[in-house]
């Protein structure tokens, strides 16, 4: 069953020592504006960057930057338009505290469109000006400001079914992988952890019987049940040299999905049965989950009157501006999904979001509108059964036929877009770790309201690989590509890790879509031609 995929697996652990000499995040003396910090840290007493840098949300003039303490600190950010940091300009951050579990970000503004920034942040010693930690630094690029090229990537799942950091094939490789391909930014499509799966120091791959060696902590261990546990899960990720070293230089765009808390988990989730957890309250769980999310999370939130949300769209100059979906915490609990009426056990963007994208597609003037999801539209995928005996589902699909139950919002936001004269809208997405292209068309959908649209599939980024979901007719989706595994939960030595590469064209505004695998290979590519 696995003859085709033993060349690339050989190929995978070959060349998996050049990820090891390759994943140093660059970084310098000190911020020469208040004086010089010691790469001894650790032994001097002095302040500690403990887990690098990242990017997050950048727009035409600002971004956030983020980063880890070891102790109570303030954040110190400096910045030049200079790889030497001649000219530069010191911010001060706001102070890491015990609260935060000592992360701090700082949203930097008043930058210009189309710039190169170079950055490097220290923590300095509350108590003593010019004991600094030493720095970590990095660079990226604000959003143009008129049609330029634009490359960014997009994939989803890390860490997931006790596949963790193994030294042993250079870690998470794949994040070089895309680092060297230089994009804009990265949309990580959910799934930045998995609290509910163990991390243990060794795992059999089923398929050849070798062992698979992780680096542990004890925070993974074990399902995550404590806010210790869950920040761990965030600490765990940032240990492996390819993720700090891509994070220092692609600005991320965060989503979040089920792993996050625990699997699948909606306001119905029942863990009673689940032997693994002492801690049964969902709520509980939920709670520390956020807290970790949001605290590692290089994000700005998006504010409405109900107070701070993680959906938000994003501009990116005038080819692109990107709407990021929360499809995790406005949805009602999971269920048989096929009522034939909206209500409140159909929720799943929830009014509030849904109201929001609508009036936000229609307001954006930039030639694409990406649509960021946690999970696919159409793929059947689901959640056990319900005390009837019905399948449940966690998506909107429940299966062939008319709208029913979550569909509803699906079909409204669809026949608002058409309604409305929305061209060139792209839908992105990961969480079924495989890689696919769909294709919706009216024509061939049970529900026609709509003009057509792609929806692209990638991930995972290291995880279990598992084989394809049935397709849901209702909307017309066409499988226009993918690739999956043979068999259920197969390792990342078989290489069948992936992301998505999106390009626009300045001059023109095409958009082509790759379909990668953790060596850069191209599996798919389709080009997109804009609506006028």
């Amino acid at each position: 069953m696995l003859n085709e995929y033993q060349k690339s697996r050989r190929h995978f652990i070959k060349t998996a020592g050049l990820a090891l000499t390759a994943g140093v995040v660059p970084s310098v003396s000190g911020l020469s504006s208040i004086g010089t910090a010691s790469n001894t840290a650790a032994l001097s007493g002095l302040p500690q960057l403990t887990h690098g840098i990242q990017f997050g949300d950048v727009l035409a003039d600002s971004v956030i930057v983020w980063s880890r303490a070891d102790r109570a600190a303030k954040m110190l950010v400096e910045y030049s338009f200079n790889a030497d940091f001649s000219n530069s300009t010191l911010h001060e951050g706001p102070s890491a505290f015990a609260n935060t579990d000592y992360t701090a970000s700082l949203d930097l503004g008043g930058l210009p469109a189309g710039q190169d920034v170079f950055v490097r942040v220290a923590f300095q010693d509350l108590n003593n000006p010019l004991s600094l930690s030493q720095t970590s630094s990095g660079r990226f690029r604000t959003a143009p400001d008129r049609p330029d090229n634009i490359r960014f990537l997009w994939s989803g799942d890390t860490c997931g079914q006790g596949w963790g950091i193994n030294p042993d094939i250079g870690g998470m490789r794949i994040y070089e992988t895309m680092r060297l391909t230089n994009p804009d930014f990265f949309i990580h499509c959910g799934d930045n952890i998995y609290a509910d799966c163990p991390i243990q120091e060794t795992q059999t791959i089923y398929e050849s019987g070798e062992t698979w060696r992780n680096i542990v902590i004890p925070e993974v261990t074990k399902v995550a049940e404590t806010l210790s546990e869950f920040r761990g899960r965030y600490k765990y990720n940032l240990m492996d040299h390819n993720v700090r070293r891509f994070h220092a230089e692609v600005p991320t765009v965060w989503l979040w999905d089920d792993h996050e808390v625990t699997n699948n988990w909606s306001p119905s989730k029942d863990l009673q049965s689940d032997d693994r957890y002492t801690e049964k309250d969902i709520t509980r769980l939920v709670s520390f989950g956020t807290i970790a999310a949001m605290e590692y999370a290089p994000v700005r939130y998006h504010k409405t009157n109900e107070g701070q949300h993680i959906y938000r769209n994003l501009p990116y100059g005038p080819l692109l501006e990107v709407f990021v979906l929360d499809m995790r915490s406005y949805r009602a609990a999971n269920n048989a999904n096929r009522q034939q009426q909206p209500g409140i056990d159909t929720a799943y963007l929830g009014r509030e979001q849904l109201n929001w994208l609508k009036d936000s597609l229609k307001n954006s003037t930039a030639l694409w509108k990406v649509i960021a999801a946690d999970m696919p539209i159409g793929l059947q995928l689901g959640d056990g059964f319900d005390k009837q005996n019905r399948p449940q589902f966690e998506n909107f699909a429940n299966g062939d036929g008319p709208v029913l139950g979550r569909e509803f919002e699906m079909a409204e936001l669809l026949a608002f877009v058409k309604q409305e004269n929305i061209v060139n809208m792209v839908w992105f997405t990961a969480d079924v770790h495989y890689c696919a292209a769909h294709y919706y068309d009216p024509g061939q959908a049970e529900f026609k309201n709509f003009e057509p649209f792609w929806e692209f599939v990638s991930g995972p980024l290291n995880a279990g690989t598992f084989g394809p979901h049935p397709l849901d007719n209702t909307f017309g989706p066409q499988l226009i590509f993918q690739k999956a595994s043979p068999s259920p939960n197969l390792s990342p030595v078989f290489g069948l890790q992936f992301f998505g590469q999106v390009d626009i064209e300045g001059s023109s505004g095409i958009m082509t879509v790759a379909l990668k695998d953790i060596d850069g290979e191209t599996l798919f590519s389709q080009n997109i031609y804009p609506a006028a």
